[in-house]
């Protein structure tokens, strides 16, 4: 099967396609239609650039077809107003209703997190999703032993870390650890993949935007996330595909509170080098 086909009823011969391919595989002239260049289908990443720039949706490719891409629909896109409330509306949610969170919203979130960029196209993230109240509360109480050791054997650091404020909020009955969230979304990767931290972290930063959108509150949790890099019994209990390491940890539920305001933050400081 050819990498692409153009439907030359419809083409209008622009090269759009050819200009935004990020690998420069697609041989273009003007008033000529666009063909793979030499070892393109090798070469190619499967990121639909070419399909989606298409105005008159005449570019089909092998593993996307056209009619398998849904249109921009340039009604929903957001105004430069709309757009800077919705990341400054959303928060960090550290107290979550008792309500759990049904997997086929959990699905969609994920659904949503594998359009993140990533490296080449590669989307390496992988997903493990936690949600039975018993495990979580283990995993939690394993983190909290790391954090032990930690005081233990790196006590200038786990007091950088805040460790001992934050053992003694769970030994007073508080769950610092997941806030009692009903579900923990892990976004893991192979160790050995360099594009794997970023990608993951992409990956769960567009989730946790999904997330605001369906109603849902998330949080990154940090300390779950340091114990599943770091402490072996953790690591066993998340039973992670061999060669796999945790990059990332999102609690996710319903938040318990609203919240009415958009807090201040700091003046970014900026290096302008501009022509």
């Amino acid at each position: 099967m050819e990498l692409f086909t153009v439907n030359l009823q419809t083409c209008n011969l622009d090269g759009l396609c050819a200009a935004v391919c990020p690998l420069g595989i697609i041989d273009w002239k003007p008033g000529a239609a666009p063909t793979p260049a030499v070892g393109a289908e090798a070469t190619c990443i499967r990121c639909g650039h070419c399909v989606a720039v298409c105005p008159t949706g005449s570019f089909s490719h092998c593993d996307m077809a056209v009619e398998s891409c849904a249109p921009v629909r340039p009604e929903w896109r957001l105004s430069p107003e709309q757009g800077e409330h919705f990341l400054r509306a959303r928060r960090s949610v550290r107290v979550y209703k008792n309500k759990p969170v049904d997997r086929d919203v959990l699905a969609r979130l994920i659904d949503v997190a594998r359009y993140a960029p990533s490296g080449i196209n590669s989307q390496g993230a992988r997903w493990l999703v936690l949600g039975d109240r018993d495990e979580l509360r283990a995993l939690a109480g394993l983190t909290i032993d790391w954090m032990h050791w930690m005081q233990s054997n790196m006590p200038e650091i786990a007091q950088a870390l805040h460790l001992g404020h934050t053992l003694e909020r769970w030994n007073s009955g508080q769950d610092v650890i997941l806030r009692g969230a009903p579900a923990v979304i892990v976004a893991h990767a192979e160790k050995d993949n360099r594009m794997a931290p970023t990608t993951c972290t992409i990956a769960l930063a567009y989730l946790e935007l999904a997330a605001t959108s369906m109603g849902l509150g998330t949080c990154w949790a940090g300390y779950f996330n340091a114990a599943a890099n770091a402490y072996p019994p953790m690591l066993e209990a998340l039973g992670l595909p061999e060669g796999h390491q945790c990059y990332g940890a999102m609690m996710v539920g319903y938040p318990k509170f609203a919240y009415h305001r958009l807090p201040t933050r700091k003046t970014p400081e900026i290096l302008w080098r501009m022509g």
